[in-house]
Order: structure tokens, then sequence, then C-alpha cells
């Protein structure tokens, strides 16, 4: 009985499996049939009818913003929110359109010529490898396949996704495009490692609630948060560059390279690992929230960051 319990799971699982997978391929078929504009008008009345019918992610994007932002009133807090939206729907029509290879992504950078230069000089003297310190903010997935084009292949740590057929056949080859390698998170930290000791190039997201042992408290826009303390620790053990990076979207519809704010910070050798651990953890978190401050529209608020979804 078990057996055939069992069985039958498997083979409703497989079936869901197939449908969404097939679900994705056909949204993916008829938008590459689409002009280009259209795309982007649909995934922003897309996003906007979602925040109207999903209550829980409209009332934890605006319960973050009030937190943040105190001083905003409710209408101000609205309009934020629903800008929030229309930024991540613009951000996953980039995302199907370079998939199916419709955008150049050289074209999507402002001051293109200065971005080379700007992202050469970030590795030009590295020679212990680098960790890219950025957040789920304006394009990552841009930022990722940008480099990579232009001879700077990163490590990029993901979750694999619930699909084993749209992970397989769709995201990891989009992530992997331009030769970036993709590492799941149970390998993310010897996937890392392994870069750091070849003198190469990872990426890390530090912008999302962690816990247990990897995470460790700080503060984010003057709360506390559980963040995550790899950097930190990778810093200290091997000494990479940190080098904080975001692509922050400009009112031409274009991509500006942001170099943010130094991450190197002078420890006083008397402090403990957890203290150094403390004070650079809390560094990485005040460059994040420098550049959501300056783009607050272009931050993924409806992720539950300070844990107060009920």
């Amino acid at each position: 009985m078990v057996t055939i319990v069992t069985k039958i799971n498997y083979e409703s699982d497989k079936m869901r499996e197939y449908l969404e997978y097939g679900l994705v391929k056909s949204i993916l078929f008829l938008t590459n049939l689409l002009p280009i504009s259209f795309v982007y008008t649909l995934c922003k009345k897309l996003a906007l009818f979602l925040f109207e019918i999903d209550k829980r992610r409209r009332t934890l994007s605006l319960r973050n913003l009030q937190l943040a932002y105190p001083d905003l009133n409710e209408d101000e807090r609205l309009n934020l929110a629903k800008k929030v939206y229309e930024n991540v729907a613009l951000s996953v029509a980039e995302i199907i359109l370079m998939m199916q290879k419709r955008l150049d992504i050289d074209s999507m950078i402002e001051d293109y010529e200065q971005a080379l230069i700007d992202m050469r000089n970030c590795f030009e003297h590295q020679r212990t490898g680098t960790l890219l310190l950025t957040a789920h903010f304006g394009n990552w997935e841009l930022l990722a396949h940008f480099f990579a084009k232009h001879g700077y292949p990163v490590v990029v740590i993901g979750r694999k996704g619930n699909n084993a057929l749209i992970e397989t056949k769709l995201t990891a080859p989009f992530r992997t495009m331009y030769g970036n390698t993709l590492a799941y998170k149970e390998q993310a930290m010897s996937a890392i490692i392994r870069a750091l000791k070849h003198n190469g190039i990872a990426g890390m997201l530090i912008d999302q609630k962690a816990s247990g042992a990897n995470s460790i408290k700080a503060t984010f826009f003057a709360h506390q948060v559980d963040t995550v303390n790899s950097t930190a620790m990778l810093k200290l053990r091997y000494d990479p560059a940190v080098v904080s990076l975001f692509m922050a979207r400009q009112k031409s519809g274009k991509y500006k390279l942001i170099v943010g704010s130094s991450a190197d910070v002078i420890l006083d050798e008397k402090l403990s690992e957890t203290e150094k651990i403390e004070h650079l953890t809390q560094r990485y978190n005040d460059i994040i929230e420098e550049i959501v401050r300056a783009y607050p529209e272009q931050w993924f608020w409806m992720h539950d960051r300070w844990r107060i979804a009920k």
C-alpha cells in the first residue's frame, strides 16, 4: 500500500513538473512573438495586477517601507510600493528578453565605455580573488551577465528551483549563458573558496534574511536583522577583495554600473574574530542600505527582511 501511494505521489509530482515547465515554455514562446515594448508593458500590467490581488505580499511590502521610512505617509508608501512592483516587472521582462536573446546587454548599459573601465579597475591588481558584494537590487542578473561577457566570469550562488525541468532546461542555462558558474546554496561555500584560491570572482547577495550558524545580528535601516556572515568570514580567512557593485536603472531605461562605497575596513587586531565579523558584516549592510536609499524603488521590498510577516 505504501509503495502504491509513493508511486502515485511521484507520478503526480512529475505531472505537475511537466505542466509547469510547459506553461513557462508557452509563455516564452508567446512573448517571443510580441514586440519588445509590449513585453515590457505586459509585465508591468501583470505586476500591478498582482499588487492588487496578492494581499500578503502587498501588506508585507508596505510594512517594510513603513519600518524603513517612518516619515512617509500612507499615500507616499503606497506609491513607492507600486514603483517597486513596476521595477521588478521591468527586470522580469528583461530576463525574458535576455533568455530569448532579443536584448543586446551591452546596449542596456549607460556610459558603456566607462562601465568597462570601472569593471576592469575592480580586478586589475587582484591576486587573492574577489567577492562581489551586491543585493536583490536593480537588475542583478544583468550585472553577472555583463561581467562574464567581458571576460570576468562569476560564481553565481542560487537556490535550486522546485521544478527540476525549469531549473535544468531554462534557469541554469540562462544564468551560465556567458560563462558564469552556477553553484547552489548547499555547494556555495566550497565553490566560492575554490574560485578565490584560483583568483576568481564570486558574487554574494547578502540582503535576505538568514538564520542559524551562517548569520549574525546587524542593523539595516536602523533595525536589527539576521544577516549572512559568510562574506565577512571569507574576508578574514582568505583576504579577497570585497567590491560592492550594483546595476541601477536610470531614467533613460538603461542601467548604470555603480561601484559602491569601499568595502575595506581597518580592523583593530585586538578584536576577536567574532567582533571582526560583526564589524565587517555591519559595513556590508551599510553599503547596501546606501544604494537602496539612493534608489528605493529598485530594491526587493516584498521580501520579509525583518521577519515581520505573521
